[in-house]
This record gives structure tokens, sequence and C-alpha cells, in this order.
């Protein structure tokens, strides 16, 4: 697949919003409940958090023929903070790819070990790429609980 990657401008900001809002409805809803599913897909409505993110963290978007089809972040230098790839293009080595850039960064900025909470639904994916369960965690968004698992990596 022909993939440009590149650093996410606030131009960016609908396209990954949808991206992120899309997943989480039609991915992570095979692992999560409606409810669940609806809570945290409202992150996708803070603007002037996704304007942060993209302001202050190492981000990039993956395109495919100038449509952004995945995003990914790095915040602490070495806390893989997100990583959302667009439902239709799911299993084509887009979040391979992003990872890989991810934890070279991570390697640039002199760390050794890359840390991320991940879902249930993202943790094979996560465990297939050699990343190791530090815990599993319960974390609350809005009043809902949701479990996640807190995952490293030696780099």
């Amino acid at each position: 697949m022909d993939l440009n990657i590149r650093q996410a401008t606030l131009e960016d900001i609908p396209y990954i919003t949808s991206i992120f809002r899309d997943t989480i409805i039609h991915i992570n809803s095979r692992d999560y409940s409606d409810k669940q599913v609806n809570v945290w897909a409202t992150g996708a409505n803070d603007v002037e958090k996704w304007t942060e993110r993209i302001k202050n963290a190492y981000f990039i978007v993956a395109e495919h023929k100038d449509d952004i089809v995945g995003f990914a972040y790095l915040t602490k230098g070495y806390y893989f903070d997100g990583l959302f790839i667009h439902k239709d293009f799911q299993r084509r080595g887009i979040a391979t790819h992003l990872m890989r850039i991810i934890e070279s960064q991570v390697i640039d900025n002199g760390y050794e070990v890359i840390k991320s909470d991940v879902s249930i639904t993202a943790l094979p994916f996560f465990e297939n790429q050699y990343y190791d369960v530090e815990k599993k965690q319960i974390k609350n968004i809005k009043g809902i609980n949701f479990e996640n698992y807190l995952v490293s990596k030696q780099l």
C-alpha cells in the first residue's frame, strides 16, 4: 500500500476526529458496551484537546491517495498515547508502519522503553508486536469504567 507519513496539522483535525470516532464505534464496539463506546467516542468532540495534542505531541498521520487513513501520537518522549486506523483500512500494515516510526522517535528521544495504555481490542496487535502487559487497569471516562492494559516494550 502506498502511504505518505507526515506530521499532523491543525487542518487535519476533522479527519483525525472522524477516524477516532468511527474506529471506536465500528471496531472497538466488539469489546466494549454501547454505553462505553458512546462515551469514549465523544472524545472526538474535544477540538481543544486535539489541537493541544497536535501542537505538543509528536503526532503523525498516514495518507493514502491524499486521504488520511490513520494516525499515531507520542507524548512525554516515550508514551505511545494514540494509534487509530480508519475502519476501512484495518489489517493492511498501516498500524505497524506508524508504530515503527513512533518507536524510532522514542529511541531518538533517548528512551529505551516505550509504554502505552491499550484497549482490549488493540491488545492482541500490541502483543504481536512484542509488547508486554505490565498490568490490567480500569480507566474512568465521564463516570464510565473501561478495562484496558498498560503495556511496554524494550527498544
